[in-house]
């Protein structure tokens, strides 16, 4: 098929309605629940998709859907759900939903439609992601967390308030900085801070020690050099919106090859329903070889571990699943069928201010010329191949799709990447998603000038996209 490549750029939301001619979506995943502390067989929102209605509507993850137009879901529509999500004729649909701070708060969505034989920049952003992978990337990675929490069927929704054991002046820097990530992420879902009367009393512990077993393993050497290791492990920092290389051993390894061992865990005790009940609590232990700060770890890993509350999926070795997108959003819709032609334009985009118009043929962007998709994708594929010489070996990483050799452009090369972008022959037209990159326009001028045909007739438009950056990470 000459569509294989851009296909594979189509990402299938959970929440996407079908038709013969339009594909309407919220914008919002969800998961029908089997945890018996929150949301038991009702769909609960798993993750919130950027510049979506769902994000507009003020939707938020963990949210409990607990009725559609009024109508409450029961066991009896659990088999439909997806057609009870989306009612017939509705533009816009009322849900019910349920957290921490609302029982059954009613927001209206307006289901956001396109044609299905569309393509979004949002989507060729991901199929031509490798013109800049340092913006746009998928990423799996994993925790050894442990997580439990009561065996008791206990509505955590009747939790409203929280405050921390011990809490004084007196506490220690790095207790107060724990207490400040694990603050932030609880009101992030709706519970208040309460010192006086709290409904929740969270208790953080942590360690970090000279491992008393360690036995240090042999080192073998090749040609006089000690061998060394080339595994990293990655996490996302969220203070830094970025992945991070950090010296932690990797997952398999026996405990006495570590020379230090950091614990890091905090529980929440009931303190109205059943005073002293554990209800929920996660632990962090990581072996190394080296120091570490527990600071820092507190600070990559405390949003990590308090993304499974309430909704607890794994009890051990958690995988994420990291989306980023940085691209140039002007709202043209490309037609599947033939790429060049204009399926539709976003109200309000940049191009429709400008006044491109569903049916225009893009000849070029930037002196790019259009071609068919068929030739597009071959053409992308080749291009990575001959410019894998201009990348940073170092900056090696494997994508959520399993690719290994994803890298970061030189930045010493970066006039080379600039002059093989502008090369004709490597029908780099996609890369105007990315004109905001200094290895591909130097000059930091992010307008495109798009070179249209309409009737016969030849237009040429220029645009000021806007970037949009995106960056959404879920418990996979």
């Amino acid at each position: 098929m000459d569509k294989v490549f851009l296909y594979f750029a189509f990402i299938c939301l959970p929440a996407v309605i079908y038709s013969q001619e339009m594909s309407c979506r919220y914008g919002f995943g969800y998961e029908i629940s089997n945890d018996r502390n929150w949301g038991k067989d009702k769909p609960v929102i798993t993750s919130i998709y950027p510049n979506s209605p769902a994000e507009r509507a003020g939707i938020k993850p963990f949210d409990i859907i607990e009725a559609v137009e009024g109508v409450p879901i029961t066991e009896d529509v659990l088999d439909d759900i997806y057609l009870f999500l989306n009612p017939q004729g509705k533009e816009i649909v009322e849900l019910t939903v349920k957290n921490f701070s609302d029982d059954a708060k009613k927001i209206k969505v307006k289901k956001e439609c396109r044609s299905a034989t569309s393509l979004s920049e949002e989507q060729l952003a991901t199929a031509f992601g490798m013109y800049a992978v340092e913006y746009t990337q998928e990423r799996l990675f994993s925790c050894p967390l442990v997580t439990s929490q009561t065996k008791d069927s206990v509505d955590f929704s009747r939790f409203k308030s929280f405050a921390f054991f011990g809490e004084n002046d007196s506490l220690p820097a790095l207790a107060m900085k724990i207490n400040n990530l694990i603050k932030k992420a609880l009101t992030e879902r709706g519970l208040k801070y309460d010192p006086v009367e709290p409904d929740l009393l969270v208790m953080i512990y942590y360690s970090f020690n000279k491992n008393p077993n360690y036995k240090p393993k042999p080192q073998r050497k090749s040609d006089n050099t000690a061998e060394k290791s080339t595994d990293y492990i990655f996490r996302y920092d969220m203070s830094l919106d970025r992945m991070v290389k950090l010296p932690f051993l990797p997952p398999g390894t026996v405990e006495t090859e570590a020379e230090y061992i950091l614990k890091l865990g905090f529980r929440l005790e009931d303190r109205i329903l059943s005073k002293g009940r554990i209800i929920w609590e996660c632990e962090a232990n990581e072996l190394m070889n080296e120091p570490f700060s527990l600071e820092h770890f507190a600070s990559v890993h405390i949003p990590l571990m308090t993304m499974q509350f309430p909704y607890l999926k794994y009890g051990r070795n958690v995988q994420y699943r990291l989306s980023k997108k940085k691209y140039n959003y002007t709202g043209i819709n490309y037609d599947i069928e033939n790429i060049a032609r204009v399926a539709s334009v976003d109200p309000n985009s940049p191009a429709a201010k400008a006044g491109i118009m569903p049916g225009d043929i893009v000849d070029a962007v930037e002196n790019k010329r259009m071609l068919p998709s068929q030739k597009l994708s071959s053409a992308y594929r080749q291009f990575l191949v001959n410019t894998l010489k201009l990348r940073n070996d170092s900056t090696r990483f494997v994508d959520a799709n399993g690719f290994r050799d994803c890298m970061y452009w030189d930045t010493k090369k970066y006039p080379k990447v600039t002059k093989e972008f502008n090369k004709k022959d490597n029908r780099t037209v996609f890369s105007y998603l990315f004109y905001y990159a200094p290895f591909i326009n130097p000059s930091g001028n992010n307008t495109c000038s798009f070179k249209i045909t309409r009737n016969d007739e030849k237009i040429e438009f220029v645009l000021r996209p806007e970037i949009r950056s995106e960056a959404t990470i879920v418990v996979e």
